[in-house]
């Protein structure tokens, strides 16, 4: 137990640092010659029915309907009798916050049709990717809690699973394609959701041992 977590921590400090020279890197160097590449060579095979395969995987990301997705999500939960698991998955709201923040300080102003082909436009700051951050942290504890709720149905944890993979895959390429991000963007809403699933997963499971635990027989 004692080398996971320190093989966790040494992990987790990895993806902060990462995190944060990228982010200084980006508020230094706002437009790159990698990012622009990258979305040109994305965006060469596009088509009308692609535009909206692209933009149908985005649509959960936004800001209503993520905040929508959440509460419908942590309510099924919920009734079906996983009241902590519902807890859980509202604390994810949180993440909007901490998106909003950084958002704010690195500044980095979005992709413009100077650069690429535009599908979608959007008002808020460019990096890190919103989308990307809530995809990783909210379908990636969906496939976690898939892996270890034994008792859901082996066909519902099957498709909960394949879909969270599809749509955790194809987050950051559609933010890319629809000219909503730069791909140094999508990299840093990674970082950013692996960082903020580990502390949500660290108390989830800190938690699942502590009631697993035998009681301590009276003296």
């Amino acid at each position: 137990m004692t080398k996971n977590y320190r093989l966790l921590s040494i992990i987790l400090f990895i993806l902060l640092a990462s995190f944060i020279t990228l982010s200084i890197f980006i508020a230094k160097h706002p437009i790159l010659a990698l990012d622009v590449d990258v979305s040109l060579f994305v965006q060469k095979f596009h088509s009308e029915w692609l535009d909206k395969l692209m933009l149908g995987v985005s649509f959960f990301g936004e800001l209503t309907w993520s905040l929508i997705s959440v509460v419908m999500v942590a309510t099924i939960f919920y009734l079906n009798k996983f009241k902590r698991e519902a807890y859980f998955i509202t604390l994810i709201l949180l993440s909007g916050l901490i998106i909003l923040g950084i958002k704010n300080l690195i500044n980095r102003p979005r992709p413009t049709a100077f650069y690429v082909r535009l599908v979608e436009v959007n008002r808020f700051q460019s990096y890190p990717s919103g989308h990307v951050l809530s995809y990783v942290l909210f379908f990636g504890f969906l496939i976690i809690l898939m892996r270890n709720l034994k008792t859901v149905s082996p066909v519902w944890r099957r498709v909960i699973t394949c879909t969270s993979f599809f749509l955790l895959i194809m987050i950051a390429p559609s933010r890319i394609y629809l000219g909503a991000h730069w791909f140094t963007d999508t990299v840093g809403g990674f970082l950013l959701g692996i960082i903020c699933l580990f502390p949500l997963c660290y108390f989830y499971f800190k938690k699942s041992v502590v009631s697993d635990l035998p009681a301590a027989e009276p003296k």
